[in-house]
């Protein structure tokens, strides 16, 4: 099949003491979900429960690669974050079951255009730009879950 341009590969994240991959179908993310840095932000932790937003798959990146400074910013941040990476499909999981879809766990960092994002929120819309551009979700190997839910 021929297409316009050249079809990207899959995202993968390497899986710790193998050279298999997993592959990266969807990075969905937790905003709000630190009390001191919602703070940090003005925002009334009171009042609003975490909520999710996505970042596109393609701007998952290996924890160790020099990020450029990204364009349109003065305002770069980061966070540091737990990766969660789902191995097994579900639909209206019990909380009884949640851990059974656990496959392993990471270390991304959360890279953020601050300033863009402010506009955003000020202006009541969504963060993709600041959030979702390339090389914006760095993140280690998996570290895979054992049999007794360990690592």
């Amino acid at each position: 099949m021929n297409y316009v341009f050249d079809v990207p590969e899959i995202p993968s994240v390497n899986i710790s003491g193998t050279s298999d991959l997993f592959p990266v179908h969807r990075i969905y993310c937790v905003g709000q979900n630190y009390v001191k840095h919602a703070r940090e932000m003005g925002i009334n932790v009171d009042r609003i429960s975490p909520f999710f937003f996505s970042k596109p798959s393609d701007s998952v990146i290996p924890l160790a690669t020099q990020v450029p400074f990204p364009l349109a910013t003065e305002n770069l941040q980061h966070e540091i974050e737990l990766v969660v990476a789902i191995g097994k499909k579900g639909i209206e999981i019990q909380e009884s079951e949640a851990l059974e879809h656990v496959y392993g766990y990471a270390v991304g960092i959360d890279l953020t255009r601050r300033d863009l994002q402010i506009e955003a929120k000020m202006k009541s819309q969504p963060w993709t730009t600041a959030k979702g551009f390339d090389k914006s979700a760095p993140c280690s190997s998996i570290h895979l879950v054992s049999k007794v839910g360990y690592l």
